[in-house]
């Protein structure tokens, strides 16, 4: 096993190799990585670490920036460093950092390295720890502070106490605040750990009765970050210094990339209260169903645990008191601060996502069924009274009505999981109910939006009535369902959905009589949405807008769902035409990703353009907009229709206007990479020598 991290991959003066911006501080320590063989493709890597930026800031107080990812250009877990006096904004709420910490992981990194890197973490909440790395004189001192070779005075002094400590803590205890035995600990990383985590270890029956007359209140917390390495261990480090400091017991799990321990359910049963800090969902969340709980955004839990511990701690002492704030499961990136417009539009992409694998499937399905069958084959028999088994007929009945199931399920699992979003597993009941109310009184996909919000603002409104603490274990399960269901049922049958149902006619017929300049301009603009974010919010509202319309299909609405795959195809292709012709504006990674952005483009996957969009975004970005709408416009000028809501150029035999539809998406892609070669030819030319790390940048 390799170190984690070496001279070489430490620059003490990384604001004079920089621009002072993040992604150049990124990119400096990537160079060293990649130059030790740990990134085998940079421009890959640095595409994740600025996907993962991009949900959550990693800035942190103290000035420390923490940028991090999970990529397969990784090879193994590895950590770089630089120290810049001028100072690098992360987005921490107290100003630029002058600690930078880049650390990779595989995709499938081992446990130990990966426990290695979150017990770093974790070490960053220490001063001493970091005043240590400022002091520090030599790129060595600095690998062999982080390797645990040279623990800082403080550390070594208080590594005395180690073997006492590790007695007191049990084995195998579910205490995330430590690394696991067999771990391979680095000193510096492990030293006093073990014994600051007796504080937080999983108490006994007896441990746990004398710690409950010694301390008034019990808390549990559970922490996770969408990649499970850094933010999450440090919230479970923050929140267990503040709980010492207020006098509380508190013991956290981490759900982190290593995997996570679950808590003793003696320890969950005892708890007072429970704080969630998280990005991702909380797993087996249930377990905590009927204790007061705070949930928040994981860096909540890393710059304000005391105000949380405080939180829960009055909650707890209202015993049964609502949750101030219930945040969506599926929140990643939302903090405490957001507006309710982002929350909604998070609430709303909850449902699109989980619906859009039914789309997917039941889609192709009915395309196959076309295909094979002609368009007569909605009118087969059903499969279950007449199939044979030689008869193409009947194979091409049996796709399309399979399809059509699936398809079946579109609004109940929209609005289902939309509520899921909102209120966690009691909104999905009154969701799918209201979905399939939404179905029964033809109110659509508009009615499967409404019914899902309403279905978690109902499950939102009964958590906040006092129940007595006997009814608590049963108010997710039976309470919370009934009663949202029931009102999800009224709201949706005698007060909206027939307004609704009217608005979604009145849009199908809309769609239906589209013609001329209006169907070219609403073109342009679905153009314009698939291309802006590149399979982001924007992009699945133009899609989900031109599904909704294959649920009710006529003239209008396939003509809208043609236009969105085509431009929807435009961006990959068009990075992949440029890098073809002009290549040597393109670095050599972007070069060998235009090779499969052929394939993805054409498969109908917007998201291969994003390598592209995220190391120059300026240029791409808005040369692809172009593309998608000329391909947009194009396609609804020349009639083209598409049954199929997936399936890129390999449904073309079931496009109206099959000829027509090429030509438009030829037509968009020529533009895009025309576009974006002009906008890269202003620049300074030769880009490859952006990406070659010279010796002297990784010169220990």
């Amino acid at each position: 096993m390799s170190e984690l991290i070496t001279a070489g991959l430490v620059d003490l003066d990384l604001s004079a190799s920089t621009a002072g911006t993040k992604e150049a501080a990124t990119r400096s320590l990537a160079e060293r990585m990649r130059a030790l063989g740990r990134v085998t493709d940079l421009e890959g890597f640095l595409a994740d670490v600025a996907a993962r930026e991009a949900r959550m800031p990693t800035g942190l107080d103290g000035g420390i920036g923490i940028p991090h990812c999970r990529s397969a250009h990784v090879t193994e877990p590895t950590l770089a460093f630089g120290r810049a006096s001028a100072g690098i904004d992360f987005g921490a709420p107290d100003g630029p950092a002058d600690l930078i910490f880049l650390i990779a992981a595989p995709a499938g990194a081992d446990s130990d390295h990966l426990t290695i890197l979150s017990a770093l973490a974790r070490q960053l909440m220490d001063a001493g720890f970091t005043g240590a790395l400022r002091a520090a004189e030599s790129v060595e001192a600095v690998a062999a502070l982080l390797r645990g070779d040279a623990p800082p005075a403080r550390e070594r002094v208080r590594a005395d106490g180690d073997a006492a400590a590790e007695g007191a803590t049990a084995a195998g205890a579910p205490n995330p605040v430590r690394l696991p035995d067999g771990a391979g600990t680095p000193a510096a990383v492990g030293a006093g750990e073990r014994a600051r985590s007796s504080a937080v270890a999983e108490p006994t029956p007896s441990a746990a009765a004398d710690a409950s007359r010694r301390q008034p209140l019990r808390i549990v917390a559970v922490t996770s970050c969408p990649t499970g390495i850094a933010h999450t261990y440090m919230a479970a480090e923050a929140l267990r210094q503040a709980a010492l400091d207020a006098g509380v017991e508190l013991v956290v799990e981490t759900q982190g990339s290593a995997g996570f321990t679950r808590l003793d359910p003696a320890v969950v049963a005892a708890a007072d209260g429970v704080i969630f800090a998280h990005d991702v969902e909380v797993r087996e969340r249930a377990r905590f169903a009927g204790k007061p709980t705070v949930d928040v955004g994981v860096k909540a839990g890393v710059n304000r645990p005391a105000e949380l511990i405080a939180e829960v701690c009055e909650l707890a002492a209202a015993a049964g008191a609502p949750v101030a704030r219930p945040a969506a499961p599926m929140d990643a990136g939302a903090g405490v601060g957001d507006g309710f417009g982002t929350r909604l539009r998070t609430w709303l992409m909850t449902g699109v996502s989980y619906m859009v694998p039914f789309v997917a499937a039941g889609g192709l399905l009915i395309a196959l069924a076309f295909a094979v069958g002609g368009y007569q084959v909605n009118k087969a028999p059903s499969v279950a009274d007449h199939f044979l088994w030689t008869e193409s007929a009947s194979w091409a009945a049996l796709f399309f009505q399979t399809g059509g199931a699936a398809f079946a399920f579109l609004v109940p699992v929209l609005a289902g999981y939309i509520a899921y979003g909102m209120a966690d597993r009691p909104g999905l009941v009154p969701g799918f109910v209201g979905g399939s109310i939404a179905l029964t009184v033809n109110a659509g996909f508009l009615g499967g939006l409404i019914a899902g919000l309403l279905a978690g603002a109902a499950v939102l409104g009964v958590r906040r009535v006092t129940v007595p603490p006997v009814l608590r274990g049963i108010m997710p399960v039976v309470v919370i369902p009934l009663l949202s269901s029931a009102v999800v049922g009224f709201l949706m049958f005698l007060v909206v959905g027939k307004p609704v149902a009217a608005l979604q006619k009145a849009l199908t017929d809309w769609l239906g009589g589209l013609s001329g300049t209006n169907a070219v301009v609403l073109g342009a603009v679905l153009g314009l949405m698939m291309c802006f974010d590149l399979g982001g919010p924007l992009n699945k509202c133009a899609y989900t807008f031109a599904v909704g319309g294959l649920a009710d299909p006529n003239a209008g609405s396939l003509k809208v769902m043609a236009a969105v795959m085509a431009a929807g195809m435009v961006p990959p292709l068009a990075m992949a035409l440029a890098t073809a012709v002009r290549g040597r504006l393109f670095t050599r990674a972007e070069r060998e990703n235009g090779k499969a952005a052929w394939v993805l483009g054409a498969s109908f996957i917007t998201e291969g353009a994003i390598p592209f969009a995220a190391a120059d975004p300026l240029r791409v970005i808005p040369s692809a907009m172009a593309g998608g709408a000329v391909t947009g416009a194009l396609s609804m000028a020349f009639g083209c229709t598409l049954r199929a809501p997936h399936g890129g150029a390999f449904v073309v035999p079931l496009i109206g206007q099959p000829l027509l539809y090429l030509v438009a998406i030829a037509a968009g892609t020529g533009v895009g990479a025309a576009l974006v070669v002009l906008l890269k030819g202003l620049r300074r030319p030769e880009p490859e020598t952006e990406t070659e790390a010279p010796a002297s940048v990784v010169a220990a």
